[in-house]
């Protein structure tokens, strides 16, 4: 997720990645999604069950559309167990891609980022070991309600936020050189 430039409605332009399963027949429930949340989601090509979808437009936009496919899961949830004999309804999952360079910040010192996220939110957190296969990134998995989905979505784009916005401030940059030829200071 990088952030590109602040939108007139105040709203930040973010690139957020996801990685889940999407069902809906000829992508009728993902042009429904764009339709209704604004942003613009883009779905990896591919034909395994599993494949990566970019959301991307203002931070609003992206939260509405994450939303929207929370509460799709959950309702596919529903919809599976009508004819279950479970009692308890399972958690709706998702699984974010982030950078492996901004895990660490995602966990927090001694895990004291990711704890304060379970606990504010009530989501359960976790960021994979390992990267995903042929990659630099890494699967953070959130599971819960769907509300308490889309608050730890908001607080981990917060953080990646903070991250990209350090990084772009925290880079040593070159002095400026000058030409004193003439024994005057030029900047060259």
């Amino acid at each position: 997720m990088e952030p590109n430039k602040v939108q007139p409605e105040g709203g930040l332009n973010v690139t957020l990645t996801i990685r889940l399963l999407m069902h809906g027949k000829k992508g009728e429930t993902v042009k429904k999604m764009r339709e209704e949340s604004g942003a613009r989601i883009n779905i990896s090509e591919g034909n395994c069950p599993e494949r990566i979808v970019t959301i991307t437009g203002p931070t609003d936009a992206i939260f509405k559309a994450f939303a929207m496919i929370a509460y799709k899961f959950e309702e596919d949830i529903i919809n599976s167990m009508s004819n279950s004999p479970a009692t308890s309804k399972p958690p709706v999952t998702l699984r974010l891609v982030v950078p492996a360079s901004q895990c660490g910040s995602l966990i927090g010192k001694g895990g004291s980022k990711i704890k304060e996220m379970r606990e504010s939110t009530g989501a359960q957190v976790q960021v994979a070991g390992d990267m995903l296969p042929n990659s630099t990134e890494r699967a953070v998995t959130i599971s819960g309600t769907p509300e308490a989905i889309i608050q730890c979505v908001k607080q981990i784009c917060v953080v990646m936020l903070e991250v990209k916005y350090h990084s772009e401030w925290s880079v040593p940059r070159p002095l400026p050189r000058y030409s004193c030829c003439d024994g005057k200071k030029h900047l060259t």
